[in-house]
């Protein structure tokens, strides 16, 4: 059997995160046909398996060479707290020992998982407490795709997910190798096998990545967190629009290529006195129009270190009039798991979180 690294330099090959033509790479090096390796990306993926051993149907001398030289790394769940709606927050640690929060949310009888991209965020919008963390560093594809499988272990017979949200901590544009290389896992047949509509990425609008995103083929929902329908406003609550203005943006998502009967989600938090006006609406309305698209309207979630407040009810309800007067569809999106900080703009590390019971 043919040793995946040399004597020398005895590092452990880590295969969650590979590819299913990465692990056909990888077999092949121990003199295996292809075919093992479509095996192993079963069992990792779609079994969600973390022992060779169990691998029956790969040969005993593979599995040998395996144990040896390559891991199957796994989250660790260190957390979980459960809101009074039904929403739950785990906080899992990474093998460097750092720390992500990751969101189930269920509704009408569906699991939807809000997955995290990044240790923190780069980006520091003026309302996200994920900002105000500061980037630590990317999570590898692996992490990103554990987070589901993780999930998976803790659902109760019967239960499963049905939704995937790149809506989690950071931005998923600003990582983009790794989130390009989770989706397609996520998707894969052979993998997680999600449907392409049960998927959803979330981002601020990073134009060189829209652009990449849209020529790379890859079929997923596209959710654009906007939040100000003018450079002036933007500039100040999502600061990376002063690179990539609105000009830029509106002109990528227009050529962004559709399938039919699909929309482009518009994300927009509502802060009262900011950009909740009967005119934001209306800039948002011109902003849209021609666009196939939807906007979800997020009343902010508060606390104390966002200096923004949360419009009244009649203010998000005005909102949401003047968008469907214009012909705009718009929905209002009611905050999930508040009272446990599992919200919208609300997941950031807490070092002072208890351990699991």
């Amino acid at each position: 059997m043919t040793a995946l690294v040399t004597p020398k330099v005895r590092t452990t090959i880590e295969l969650k995160g590979l590819s299913l033509e990465e692990l056909e790479e990888l077999v092949a090096l121990c003199g295996e046909p292809s075919y093992r390796g479509r095996q192993l990306f079963q069992w990792i993926y779609a079994g969600g398996c973390r022992q060779f051993e169990e691998m029956t149907n790969l040969p005993a001398a593979l599995r040998a060479t395996l144990v040896e030289e390559a891991s199957i790394g796994a989250l660790t769940c260190l957390d979980k707290q459960v809101s009074s709606d039904g929403t739950r927050k785990y906080l899992f640690g990474c093998a460097d020992g750092r720390k992500i929060e990751t969101v189930l949310i269920p509704d009408e009888g569906r699991l939807t998982a809000c997955l995290s991209i990044q240790v923190g965020c780069a980006l520091a919008c003026a309302f996200c407490l994920t900002g105000m963390m500061g980037f630590v560093r990317h999570l590898h594809a692996g992490e990103i795709v554990d987070q589901v499988l993780a999930l998976r272990e803790e659902l109760p017979p019967g239960e499963r997910i049905g939704n995937l949200v790149l809506m989690g901590m950071g931005e998923p544009l600003h990582n983009y190798d790794a989130t390009v290389k989770a989706l397609a896992i996520l998707l894969h047949p052979l993998g997680l096998a999600y449907p392409p509509r049960r998927i959803t990425l979330s981002t601020v609008g990073l134009v060189p990545e829209l652009t990449r995103l849209a020529a790379s083929g890859l079929d997923v929902n596209l959710a654009v967190s906007l939040h100000a329908a003018t450079d002036e406003l933007r500039d100040r609550l999502v600061p990376i629009n002063r690179r990539y203005p609105l000009k830029e943006l509106m002109a990528a998502l227009r050529a962004y290529p559709l399938p039919p009967r699909r929309r482009i989600t518009f994300e927009y938090t509502l802060m009262e006195g900011v950009n909740d006006r009967p005119e934001d609406a209306r800039e948002l309305a011109r902003l849209l129009r021609g666009l196939r698209c939807k906007v979800n309207l997020l009343p902010l979630n508060e606390a104390p270190a966002i200096p923004f407040r949360r419009p009244s009810h009649h203010r998000v309800n005005a909102f949401q009039q003047t968008l469907k007067s214009a012909g705009i569809f718009a929905t209002i999106r009611e905050s999930r798991g508040w009272d446990i900080s599992a919200a919208c703009g609300m997941l950031a590390i807490n070092d002072g979180q208890k351990s699991l019971s």
